[in-house]
C-alpha cells in the first residue's frame, strides 16, 4: 500500500511539473507599469537592452536565473520565472550571457546600440530538476502570432537588493556551475551555439 502511495505521488509530481502555472520567486518583483513593449523600454547612448522571457510553464517550480559573464565575474540579469520576463541593458557589442539551474548553458550575442533583442529561457527535464538553455528570438519570429503572445502573456518583473543578495551568497555554486558546463559549451560546433545576431532586434 506504501508503494501504491508513493507511486501515485510521483505520478502526481510529474504532471504538475510538466503542465506547470505561471511560477514565482520572492526575490524578484513586479516591474513599473508601462513597460510592455520594445518602445516603452529606454536606453542610454551606446546601450543595447535584451528581454529575456520564459513564456513555458514546464518546470514552473523551478526558477531560473540568468547572468553576463565576463572575465571572472557574473553579472545578474534576474532570475526569471515561468510567465515571467526581465529586461536587462549592456553596451553594444559581444557579450555572452549563462543560463543556471540544475545545470549552467550559455549564449553569445552581438548587439546593436539603440536596439532591443529577445531571447527565451527554456526548461528542458534533468536529473533531479529542471535545466535550461537560451535560445535567440530570430528577427523573422519577432513579427509572429506566437511571439506577440509570448510578450503579452510574459509579466515584467524586475530585481531587488535581495535577488542580487541571493546572488552574492551562491557566487560559490554559480561559478562552479560555470567552470563545470563552460567547457562543454564552447566545445560544440558553432552551429550548435545560440548566438543572438545584430540582426535579431527591435
Amino acid at each position: 500500500m506504501r508503494t501504491r502511495h508513493v507511486a501515485i505521488a510521483v505520478l502526481i509530481s510529474t504532471a504538475m511539473f510538466l503542465i506547470g502555472c505561471a511560477g514565482s520567486n520572492k526575490y524578484m518583483k513586479p516591474a513599473a507599469s508601462g513597460q510592455d513593449g520594445p518602445a516603452s523600454f529606454k536606453l542610454g547612448e551606446g546601450e543595447a537592452g535584451i528581454i529575456f522571457m520564459r513564456p513555458s510553464t514546464f518546470g514552473f517550480a523551478i526558477s531560473s536565473s540568468v547572468f553576463e559573464i565576463s572575465e571572472g565575474d557574473e553579472m545578474l540579469v534576474g532570475i526569471v520565472s515561468a510567465k515571467k520576463k526581465v529586461f536587462y541593458k549592456t553596451s553594444a557589442g559581444e557579450h555572452f550571457f549563462m543560463v543556471v539551474g540544475e545545470s549552467a548553458d550559455f549564449m553569445k550575442t552581438n548587439l546593436v546600440a539603440g536596439k532591443i533583442y529577445y531571447t527565451l529561457v527554456t526548461p528542458r527535464v534533468g536529473a533531479m530538476k529542471a535545466r535550461f538553455s537560451l535560445k535567440p528570438v530570430k528577427k523573422s519570429e519577432l513579427s509572429s502570432a506566437e511571439f506577440k503572445s509570448w510578450e503579452k502573456d510574459c509579466e515584467l518583473t524586475e530585481n531587488t537588493p535581495e535577488s542580487f543578495n541571493w546572488a552574492k551568497k551562491n557566487s560559490g555554486s554559480i561559478k562552479a556551475k560555470r567552470t563545470k558546463y563552460w567547457p562543454v559549451w564552447d566545445g560544440k560546433a558553432d552551429y550548435d551555439k545560440p548566438i543572438l545576431q545584430e540582426e535579431d532586434c527591435f
